[in-house]
């Protein structure tokens, strides 16, 4: 795990003429060495620097109190990044991302079985302090020795431990499952009912432009249509067409309708003759 050059080398590196916008910005990263076990030989190496962004800073990232961490491993978590920095000074949130991001953060539903995201290769942090005070803290940490994330009242499991862990965590508990879609199914009939109701309330009325809105309703409203109601309709729009269209007025339409007439009965005297065949066989086939 170390090279904390290399991976800042392509951090830095956008492309001919290009250069990074957001927390990229500014001065140049310190190097953090940190190590995940008491008995990791060689340090692995975090980049942090004071975020700091152009335009729209957002909420979630305040300035002045985010640090930007660079070369985060995929086996180094929210809580450790936060053990990490806490000495530093009381730590509001940790955003851990495949990479930096430029505007407001979306907000996005999290759940424990669904839209699940494998993390691949090295990620950034943002980490939120209450205080200024705690990101000129943390930056001055680079001037320590290797810091010691992995103890044993919280190890960092790294190699076979993490991935036993993870099949573990794989296994999905039916009854978690089960509240979980009754949760949302729960929002998802919330959702729908606000909106018929605004629906109700909006019928009738006029937009900004002088447009009403009509919506089929009553005693017959519109059913969604099978497979075979859509089948039938477009059978019944081809035979309008078919009665609207001049049948041989045009010479290519007269060429046409010979060749399917000739490849029609090429299609039934090969049916004939396996017809045929096959009476033969079961002896049934009498001409005379």
């Amino acid at each position: 795990s170390g090279g904390c050059g290399a991976s800042w080398g392509r951090e830095r590196r956008a492309g001919p003429g290009r250069r990074w916008r957001g927390s990229l910005t500014g001065a140049s990263p310190a190097a953090l060495a940190v190590k995940f076990g008491p008995r990791q030989r060689s340090p692995h190496c975090l980049l942090v620097k004071e975020h700091r962004v152009r335009e729209g800073p957002g909420a979630a990232h305040p300035p002045r109190r985010t640090l930007f961490v660079l070369n985060v491993p995929p086996y180094c978590g929210r809580e450790s990044l936060s053990r990490l920095f806490f000495s530093c000074g009381p730590v509001q949130s940790v955003d851990i991302c495949d990479k930096p991001e430029i505007g407001e953060k979306t907000e996005t539903l999290k759940s424990k079985f669904f839209n699940l995201k494998t993390t691949k290769g090295f990620r950034v942090a943002y980490v939120v302090f209450r205080s200024p005070a705690g990101v000129q803290a943390a930056k001055a940490l680079s001037q320590r020795g290797p810091l010691l994330i992995s103890t044993e009242s919280h190890p960092v499991k790294t190699g076979i431990s993490k991935w036993i862990t993870s099949y573990a965590a794989s296994v999905v508990d039916r009854e978690e499952l089960k509240a979980e879609v009754d949760a949302f199914m729960q929002d998802y009939d919330k959702q729908i009912a606000e909106e018929e109701a605004k629906a109700v309330e909006e019928e009738g009325v006029p937009d900004e432009e002088g447009w009403v809105k009509v919506t089929r309703k009553g005693r017959k409203p519109g059913l969604p249509r099978t497979e075979a109601a859509n089948l039938r309709v477009l059978e019944r729009e081809r035979r309008k067409r078919a009665r609207k269209e001049l049948l041989n007025f045009y010479a290519w339409q007269h060429r046409e309708t010979k060749r399917e007439h000739i490849a029609q009965l090429r299609k039934k005297f090969e049916e004939d003759k396996q017809r045929i065949a096959l009476m033969r066989a079961q002896r049934k086939f009498r001409p005379y």
